[in-house]
């Protein structure tokens, strides 16, 4: 079984069966970006699982850590190795709801302003987490955005003092997801 399949079946055992209001994506956006003055660091990753129920507001993601991709292949050795230690801990997981879900019409074309609360675990230390974003509904096609910081030392990510200088403490990640009401 590959891993996205487990990390699947991991979200479809959270939330049961699928129907008509729960959306998901295999394919999701996320990524992060680094700034110093020494060094800017950005990485994408395009194998985000994630499940949003717009009947309760209910919402899940699973990211796999090798699934980042850097532009320098040195940086994405050092980033899963040494960093965040993908071998250990190979995936970044979030659980949380929608606190503001009445103000989101999923039956309605537009853009709603949200507010999501949750746990996020990223090196197997979850942190409760709160950010803004926002879910636009196009001709019943579901996409939420958002940007908000991590904090690394709060998730234990060790960074060596030669290159502290060159990662930032607090990195700001970035969330551009599509969902598909029949899971593909």
């Amino acid at each position: 079984m590959k891993k996205p399949s487990i990390a699947l079946f991991l979200l479809l055992a959270v939330f049961g069966s699928l129907q008509a209001q729960k959306h998901m994506t295999r394919n999701g956006h996320i990524w992060f970006f680094s700034h110093t003055p020494v060094e800017d660091i950005e990485a994408h990753n395009y194998q985000s699982t994630s499940i949003i129920d717009a009947e309760t507001g209910d919402m899940a993601f699973v990211v796999l850590m090798k699934g980042f991709q850097f532009e320098k292949a040195l940086m994405q050795e050092h980033f899963n190795e040494k960093y965040v230690e993908s071998d250990i801990y190979p995936k970044a997981t979030f659980k949380g709801k929608i606190t503001n879900l009445s103000d989101v019409n999923f039956e309605q074309d537009g853009s709603y302003p949200v507010t999501v609360a949750g746990i996020l675990n990223i090196h197997g230390v979850d942190q409760e987490v709160e950010a803004t974003g926002t879910i636009a509904i196009e001709e019943g096609n579901i996409n939420a955005q958002s940007t908000f910081p991590i904090t690394l030392e709060a998730h234990e990510v060790q960074i060596p003092g030669m290159v502290r200088n060159k990662i930032a403490e607090v990195v700001n990640a970035h969330v551009d997801i599509s969902y598909d009401p029949t899971g593909n």
